[in-house]
């Protein structure tokens, strides 16, 4: 079933390759790079809860692509690319294992932590989890589900972070007396 998904995604027609080609190869451009960079200079001089998000995404996108390197390592799967001679290679020939799309697992970091600090406003990155994902089997890089790893991947480690700086603000905020607690 993964193959069939694969290779309905991967031979999507061609006029979709610019649209997945920006999702999946865009943050090595120069331009995009420059404003994601305005967009967390943005979020860190908004205000406090903005800059708690942004940091928190990029400690969960550093922890998630650690992690699916951790998972290339232990677990190593080839790509579609190395193992399918019939398939539509849209970007450069990728040797290094596939098992978890690090793409993946950073875009659905960042998605799970804004979600879960803004809400239905943090949301809006789940299209770009979604089409980031995508992009990497459209193109030929990841089977389906090494796609879904990467996205469990970040979801699970997104909300780590974002739980563990909860119970870490908890743990030092100073707890009041319960006021209806009676003496005795």
């Amino acid at each position: 079933m993964d193959l069939a998904v694969f290779r309905w995604i991967n031979g999507w027609p061609d006029f979709w390759a610019p649209f997945f080609l920006f999702w999946s190869e865009g943050n090595k451009w120069t331009w995009v790079r420059i404003l994601l960079l305005l967009l967390l200079t943005f979020w860190i001089a908004k205000g406090p809860n903005t800059r708690r998000a942004a940091l928190l995404s990029l400690l969960a996108v550093g922890l998630a692509n650690e992690a699916t390197d951790l998972i290339k390592a232990t677990w190593p799967a080839l790509r579609p690319c190395i193992e399918l001679s019939d398939l539509n290679l849209r970007v450069g020939m990728l040797t290094s294992f596939g098992t978890a799309s690090a793409h993946s697992a950073n875009m659905a970091a960042v998605a799970t932590v804004f979600g879960r600090e803004f809400g239905k406003w943090g949301y809006v990155w789940v299209p770009v989890a979604l089409f980031t994902g995508l992009s990497r089997i459209y193109n030929g890089v990841h089977y389906p589900w090494q796609v879904l790893l990467g996205w469990t991947t970040g979801v699970a480690i997104g909300f780590t972070v974002v739980e563990a700086w909860r119970w870490w603000v908890r743990k030092r905020t100073p707890q009041t007396e319960n006021s209806t607690t009676s003496e005795v």
